[in-house]
């Protein structure tokens, strides 16, 4: 037997022994849409809590569609096509409409990486495509401050532009409970003063800044001040399955669009188990996810509510584009230097974040929890030294010694890594 981890374009085969007690945790089933672009059309016709989206382009002179970038598995080639034609069969000119590739702080996607992105050439002939740049002051216009203080700048091509709209995935995220909907606007499209307040330790170190949790979520909550600073917005909320074929898609209010396609996915993706593990093997989801060590924390966050204490957490993550960014490679180096509660208490005293560091930050829990080991063929030498975690070359010996340690056969695998969110449920 074996089990088939995502990793990389395709999967990482895990031979399991026959004196092991393995447990896969999997999404059920879920519904397959046969005709993604049909059912995406059906969506603008059948609006939720708003009007079709032809006529909100009837009645408005230009239009900003925000987009993720390339770290989410959009189905953009499936959806923008409908939306862009129903604009333009309004009478929206094309050069009144901006596709926005929300990229928050991360880099720009451009050339065939955009391409890949947007999912038709199509797109990039039929209208202007511009990637958000968060530390350009002059693209950003203040529209407010939460009540937690966080002052609010936005693109404003998006915050100026007649009809607002943002097409998201929803999926379960580690800080703000689940992506899509909201969480494109802010910190999708904001100014790096934004974001870092967004990820400042007094947000990160809130116990409901966690995966699925919405309720009393502080990112959550400023996200929904940040709508109605913008004077609203529309959405377009899809889900996926693990073979990233469209499960759901609707339209409609941002707020509501996004908390129908949490409804939907919750059932999918949080995962009661009746027991702790001390050995869990899991993935960062494979490409695009695992391109970076960056991205890869996700996936060690993601199961630990079903980890024992003490327990060994095994992540492979192809880490085919290294570390991360340059920042994030900096915030590695302070955490190596300073150890886990020196980092932490430095992260305490910042109304700010340093760019990046709030991934660094929530690699802090699972080494809390316990060992985390990682299974890379993407990162050197020197790059290894500064994940902070063991190093494998071997998930199936890393396993079995596992196994020798704690004196306990059971091992659970998580194949998709944060796209299934485990919880105990005894």
């Amino acid at each position: 037997m074996h089990v088939d981890m995502n990793y990389d374009r395709g999967s990482l085969a895990i031979n399991v022994a026959p004196d092991w007690r393995a447990t896969v945790l999997r999404k059920p089933a879920m519904p397959v849409l046969a005709d993604p672009s049909g059912a995406v059309a059906e969506a603008l016709d059948a609006p939720l809590d708003a009007p079709g989206l032809r006529e909100a382009a009837a009645a408005s002179k230009s239009a900003c569609v925000l987009i993720c970038d390339i770290t989410r598995p959009v189905p953009n080639g499936d959806i923008l096509p409908v939306v862009l034609r129903t604009l333009l069969a309004s009478g929206m000119p094309a050069e009144a409409i901006t596709v926005l590739v929300a990229t928050g702080l991360h880099r720009p996607n451009e050339g065939e990486e955009l391409l890949e992105l947007v999912g038709d050439r199509w797109v990039l002939d039929a209208v202007r495509v511009a990637n958000h740049f968060a530390r350009r002051d002059e693209d950003h216009v203040e529209v407010g401050t939460t009540r937690r203080g966080n002052v609010i700048k936005l693109d404003r091509r998006f915050v100026e532009a007649d009809l607002r709209l943002a097409i998201g995935l929803v999926e379960p995220h580690f800080m703000a409970g689940y992506s899509g909907g909201r969480k494109i606007i802010a910190p999708g499209v904001a100014h790096a003063d934004t974001i870092t307040t967004f990820h400042s330790a007094r947000y990160m170190e809130d116990p409901n800044a966690a995966n699925c949790v919405l309720q009393d979520n502080p990112l959550h909550e400023d996200q929904l001040e940040v709508v109605r600073m913008v004077g609203g917005a529309y959405a377009i909320n899809t889900v996926i399955d693990d073979e990233r074929r469209m499960s759901f898609v609707n339209y409609g209010e941002i707020i509501a669009s996004h908390l129908q396609a949490v409804a939907f996915t919750r059932a999918y993706t949080e995962l009661p188990v009746p027991e702790r593990y001390p050995t869990v093997v899991t993935s960062s989801a494979g490409y695009p996810l695992d391109k970076t060590y960056y991205q890869t924390v996700k996936g060690m966050v993601g199961p630990l509510d079903i980890m024992a204490p003490n327990g060994n957490l095994i992540v492979v993550s192809a880490c085919s584009e290294g570390m991360g960014s340059p920042d994030y490679v900096a915030a590695q180096r302070r955490l190596i230097a300073l150890g886990p509660d020196r980092f932490l208490a430095s992260l305490l005293e910042k109304r700010h974040a340093d760019v990046d560091e709030w991934q660094a930050e929530k690699q802090l829990a699972p080494m809390r929890a316990g060992t985390v080991s990682l299974y890379t063929t993407g990162l050197d030498d020197e790059e290894r030294a500064l994940t902070g975690v063991r190093m494998i070359e071997s998930v199936e010996a890393a396993i079995t010694r596992s196994v020798v340690e704690h004196g306990d056969p059971r091992v659970v695998f998580v194949p998709e890594g944060p796209y299934v969110v485990p919880q105990y449920a005894p």
